[in-house]
């Protein structure tokens, strides 16, 4: 199958604001697409997505010095790496970028600190936040949904976690949004490079609490990931491996999907009032089911990488070995091989848990338990807090983060009537 003919440009503000038509276009004539700006082979049908991300032996996480390998962006890597090395940490791979059994290891200690039960006892300081935040709009009438709750909510609480203090958040979401923009491939070099000198100074933030929890060690999260001995490699995690979790896996594993999430159920119930209503009628049975059509629907991460570990084909096309992968999860949500009319927000779509936003199998996202936790919670206090809403501008065009990876809402002002 050839795939030259065919005409989609991911970096084009108006796709990045929009991508689904252009997954339509690649599901039905291109499904394994060679991006010519990048030179990553494009995954977009659920059924290849989820076959990539279960086949571990074809499919390996082992990154390459830079995904698009130009001379430009190679040198681009190296004066990244020189910075690290002159002011911070070099961060090690993350857990998303190692193999088994490195992989599976390492993966350990972060299922014990994710563990359900840990995270079902976290019910109530997510609940807490979740009241705290309602209260300081609740009774103005209107909001800007993403700034007043979405961004707030699990920042917060992964950020007790992470042992920041709640005063530092919106430093933390600058320091968070930097290293985003990095991973979307969407900079210039100096973009790149001042994404770089966030990161650094998010390093210099959190490192003295690595340092206090080894000596004093307390009941969260962190405390655990500082703390615990990784049987396999008899040590616990080194600085270099803490900085990388502490961007990849914690804060924005960790509060950026569930923000994008928080945004786009919203906005999606603006588009669907017959689906508010029936939302409103029943609480406990529906909001459940918002939390999978969000994240089928909005896609927080769009998409993410593998390296081909030898030549694949897939619809007659020969993905080389060496060559990097982009599976997009978020195309794959839409696929209506998979989904009954798949581009509708349907709260009683009866398979919409299998949607794949959070990945599958080993890699699965280990921040998918507390995402569902806080989408549920703060979907819920949306329902108790409010009788009905609408956009303030009804109007209004729906504008992004610049990513290639993830997809970021920036503004959703609503007004609302408040439950009485």
């Amino acid at each position: 199958m050839s795939t030259s003919n065919v005409e989609v440009n991911f970096f084009d503000p108006a796709t990045n604001d929009c991508p689904y038509h252009a997954y339509k276009t690649l599901r039905d004539e291109a499904p394994v697409w060679l991006d010519p700006r990048t030179g990553m082979y494009v995954i977009t049908r659920y059924e290849d997505v989820r076959a990539v991300v279960m086949d571990t032996t074809n499919f390996v996480n082992q990154r390459q010095a830079s995904r698009v390998a130009t001379p430009e962006m190679i040198e681009r890597q190296k004066k990244i790496i020189d910075l690290y090395k002159e002011k911070g940490w070099v961060p090690a791979p993350t857990l998303a970028g190692r193999d088994d059994p490195n992989h599976k290891e390492m993966r350990g200690l972060f299922d014990h600190a994710f563990r359900p039960s840990r995270i079902k006892q976290l019910d109530p300081v997510v609940e807490g936040v979740a009241r705290e935040l309602f209260a300081k709009f609740v009774d103005e009438g209107q909001c800007d949904w993403v700034r007043a709750f979405a961004v707030p909510l699990p920042l917060i609480v992964i950020g007790v976690q992470m042992g920041a203090n709640q005063e530092d958040i919106w430093q933390i979401k600058a320091w968070t949004d930097a290293w985003v923009q990095r991973l979307g491939m969407m900079q210039t070099e100096e973009e790149a490079l001042w994404s770089t000198e966030m990161e650094i100074e998010a390093q210099h933030y959190f490192q003295p609490i690595f340092e206090r929890l080894r000596v004093e060690p307390n009941d969260t999260l962190l405390s655990d990931l500082v703390n615990t001995v990784i049987p396999e490699w008899g040590r616990t995690l080194t600085d270099e491996e803490l900085h990388a979790e502490m961007m990849a896996d914690t804060f924005v594993g960790g509060s950026e999907t569930s923000t994008n999430a928080l945004s786009g159920g919203i906005m999606l119930l603006t588009q669907h009032p017959d689906q508010w209503a029936k939302l409103k009628s029943n609480p406990d049975k529906y909001v459940p089911q918002l939390v999978e059509e969000a994240v089928r629907l909005e896609g927080p991460v769009q998409g993410l990488f593998r390296t081909a570990a030898a030549d694949v084909e897939m619809h007659g096309v020969t993905i080389p070995k060496g060559a990097i992968v982009n599976i997009r999860y978020a195309a794959a949500n839409r696929d209506e091989r998979h989904f009954e009319n798949p581009d509708a927000l349907d709260l009683d779509r009866s398979n919409s848990r299998s949607q794949i936003g959070f990945g599958a199998g080993v890699h699965f996202c280990l921040g998918a338990p507390l995402a569902r936790r806080e989408l549920a919670i703060g979907f819920r206090a949306f329902v108790d807090n409010i009788d009905d809403f609408e956009l303030i501008d009804p109007n209004m065009s729906f504008e992004y983060q610049k990513n290639f990876a993830l997809r970021a809402l920036t503004s959703l002002p609503i007004r609302f009537t408040k439950a009485t």
